[in-house]
């Protein structure tokens, strides 16, 4: 029978008796990738089974391949600041009221594309960790704009803040595919995608035409008209090359704020 002498020293003790208690217990992350969304806030679970008071231990957070790859370590009951990577600076806190049940989960603020890689949750003083997948994803509505020109009709759209790089699709009234020119794609200073597109239509197609915009975790559409009729046709203009350059750039130069040339 093992004997263990248990000095009484106040923080000393209770860590020291959660040691033993938590011979057995293993850090538990997540299986499957957590997605985030720009600019929001996301929780990246983590906690340990059985469950076991871990307020007075080290809980460390880290991402292996950055450098420093510190993204959030508490210690002493105190984060400590000064060794966390700068990108995640003022954006991560730990549940202190659940320590206690032994949830590390890490609260991560104002997500970012950079922020998208492997986490891995820690605890020294057990030995186990375990990692957690975050991948990032952005999207937004997008915006249409329709032309009407004596051989037919140009309808267009674009859209802003995505992540992963996004498809544009055209569909008619049926939902079948609509042939389209290649999608014009712009990748911002924030690593956050802007796409345009255009097609053009015959006037009998009188179906509503769709654009969907997708990527591997959102889908976003517009229909960006209904019906094309032989009234419209009738008052339809014609339009200079300048003039349709301006109408299918000048959306995706005001999103990108770049010098106003095509």
């Amino acid at each position: 029978m093992l004997h263990v002498k248990v000095r009484q020293s106040g923080a000393f003790t209770v860590v020291f008796l959660a040691l033993i208690h938590s011979c057995g217990s293993q850090v538990i992350g997540q299986s499957q990738p957590i997605v985030g969304t720009v600019d929001d806030d996301i929780i990246l679970p983590c906690h340990l089974e059985p469950a076991v008071d871990v307020y007075n231990m080290t809980v460390e957070w880290t991402r292996p391949d950055l450098d420093p790859r510190l993204v959030h370590m508490r210690r002493d009951g105190l984060e400590l600041k000064s060794e966390k990577h700068p990108s995640y600076r003022g954006r991560t806190s730990l549940f202190t009221d659940e320590l206690k049940h032994g949830n590390i989960s890490l609260k991560l603020s104002e997500v970012k594309v950079s922020d998208e890689g492997v986490y891995r949750c820690f605890i020294p003083e057990l030995g186990t960790e375990s990692i957690v997948h975050l991948v990032v994803g952005a999207a937004s509505s997008p915006f249409g704009w329709i032309l009407y020109l004596s051989s037919g009709v140009m309808i267009g759209c674009w859209s802003h803040d995505w992540y992963p790089e996004p498809e544009v699709l055209w569909l008619d009234g049926e939902g079948k595919l609509l042939s389209a020119g290649p999608t014009e794609t712009f990748r911002g200073l924030d690593d956050l995608y802007t796409v345009s597109s255009r097609v053009t239509v015959e006037e009998r197609h009188s179906n509503n035409v769709t654009c969907r915009v997708k990527n591997t975790y959102h889908t976003r559409e517009t229909q960006t008209y209904k019906e094309v009729t032989a009234a419209a046709h009738t008052s339809s203009t014609s339009y200079s090359p300048l003039m349709l350059s301006l109408f299918v750039c000048l959306p995706v130069l005001f999103i990108l704020q770049l010098p106003s040339s095509c």
